[in-house]
């Protein structure tokens, strides 16, 4: 798996140094999939492939729809400088297809990620999801910054279930009727991938 990242490094004020992520690429097992920094250029490509009523009833609500240009031009720029988390654009032939991302925990949960992904509906069935899911977990878990994965999926989604199988994500339990989503409530169940084992 080839990985180029290139850091900038800036100073606050109180803060300390913080680490912002300005480009990131990390190839799949697909010749055609990487997963990329999003770009400017993304934006009609995003718009696209998120502005989907399938998609968008398979994530949290922070994921809006309908998804608009403005929402696209809001998440380029905010997903470049959410380090230590990690928001990647699923690349298909260099365009943007979907998107990938590690949001990091805190306090006592640093080291563990909520992981989680999307795909454009056209090319859902074709491997593509799990190829980046299994880069993207390789790519944290060498990492010191991460220890644990986790991966909670509408209960309604047995597709996502296989992709995380098919990445190594173990299934750990249910949480019943944990989710109110599109107007009903649903279980969520939780994945997780620990590193070295």
């Amino acid at each position: 798996m080839l990985v180029f990242i290139a850091w900038c490094y800036t100073k606050g004020a109180t803060l300390g140094i913080t680490r912002i992520r300005t480009y990131m690429l990390i190839q799949t097992n697909l010749p055609e999939c990487t997963l990329r920094s999003w770009k400017q250029e993304d934006k009609a490509s995003l718009v696209y492939n998120a502005n989907n009523r399938h998609v968008w009833r398979n994530l949290t609500d922070v994921f809006p729809h309908p998804y608009t240009q403005a929402d696209a031009e809001f998440w380029i720029t905010y997903a470049n400088k959410a380090a230590p988390s990690i928001h990647l654009a699923i690349a298909l032939d260099g365009t943007a297809a979907g998107g990938i991302g590690i949001i990091a925990g805190e306090g006592i949960a640093r080291h563990t990620g909520q992981f989680g992904y999307w795909l454009g509906e056209a090319h859902w069935g074709k491997g593509i999801a799990t190829a980046a899911a299994r880069a993207m977990a390789a790519h944290a878990l060498s990492d010191s910054l991460f220890e644990r994965l986790e991966a909670p999926v509408f209960a309604w989604n047995p597709s996502s279930m296989r992709v995380l199988e098919k990445a190594g994500f173990i299934r750990e339990g249910v949480m019943k009727r944990s989710v109110f989503k599109d107007g009903q409530f649903t279980d969520s169940v939780m994945y997780a991938l620990i590193k070295n084992t």
